[in-house]
């Protein structure tokens, strides 16, 4: 069965990086996990062997008669759920755990879907493109030295959870092999708490806003919607530099910019 281009399918044939997923996954039998894109099943067959429940959502129709035929007393005895369709339209209930090597091209959908769900996983474990991850992971003090940049994304992740990087899998044991290597994502400490005291609609509105052109400074961008003389008082009482860029603010600046504005 060859991979679908179209459906960013990837599929990952190296036991050393399946072992390195479940095991960042700290599965227990009472466990229920949650697998997006299962492609041959070959996570799967790990996961299955330590959760006490898999739910697998795979597009591909191919696939899934496949997943059917490999998988069929897992499904008679209920321990493996397998669904047909878009995992960006399935809604989670109850606890669980995302463990998955997710299509690329839909990362920042997949991340952003589940962390914003009304039933957030207790633990993300996501094998994603390595810039990405570092992009996400990547500590003060690295950014500094490498010059890397915060993103909506990375700061999104951060108000939700604690990233943390699990590792670099290499292009090679991919299936095409990719362009880039990858590496595995790991989110832990998942829940709302950041917006105990802040609106989480508010919060992303002044985020989208302060990015929404990425080669103006935040004070232009936040123009858009705030006064600039009643944006420069604030800036220059949270120490906010007044001609920074969004990608050089930390999480509690746009915490406190939010909460100010």
């Amino acid at each position: 069965m060859r991979p679908k281009k179209s459906l960013g399918q990837n599929f990952l044939k190296s036991k050393e990086a399946l072992r390195d997923i479940v095991q960042a996954g700290q599965i227990q039998a009472t466990d229920t996990i949650l697998e997006i894109g299962p492609g041959k099943g070959v996570l799967t067959e790990k996961l299955l062997e330590s959760a006490g429940k898999v739910i697998a959502i795979e597009k591909d129709g191919e696939l899934i008669e496949l997943l059917r035929e490999k998988f069929k007393s897992e499904l008679e005895n209920k321990k493996l759920e397998l669904i047909s369709g878009d995992a960006l339209e399935y809604e989670p209930e109850g606890k669980y755990k995302l463990i998955a090597n997710i299509p690329y091209y839909i990362t920042g959908l997949i991340i952003q879907k589940f962390l914003t769900a009304s039933y957030q996983p207790e633990l993300m474990v996501l094998l994603v493109q390595k810039e990405v991850a570092e992009r996400i992971t990547g500590s003060r003090k690295e950014r500094l030295a490498t010059h890397m940049k915060e993103s909506i994304l990375s700061i999104s992740v951060k108000a939700y959870g604690t990233p943390k990087y699990g590792g670099t899998v290499k292009a090679k044991y991919f299936s095409p092999e990719p362009n880039v290597d990858s590496a595995i994502l790991i989110i832990k400490n998942i829940s709302k708490n950041f917006f105990a005291d802040i609106s989480e609609e508010k919060f992303f509105e002044v985020v989208k806003l302060g990015f929404a052109h990425k080669r103006k400074m935040l004070l232009g961008n936040l123009k858009q919607k705030f006064k600039e003389k009643n944006l420069e008082e604030i800036f220059n009482r949270l120490n906010i530099p007044l001609k920074i860029r969004a990608e050089n603010l930390n999480l509690e600046n746009w915490k406190e910019l939010t909460r100010a504005l």
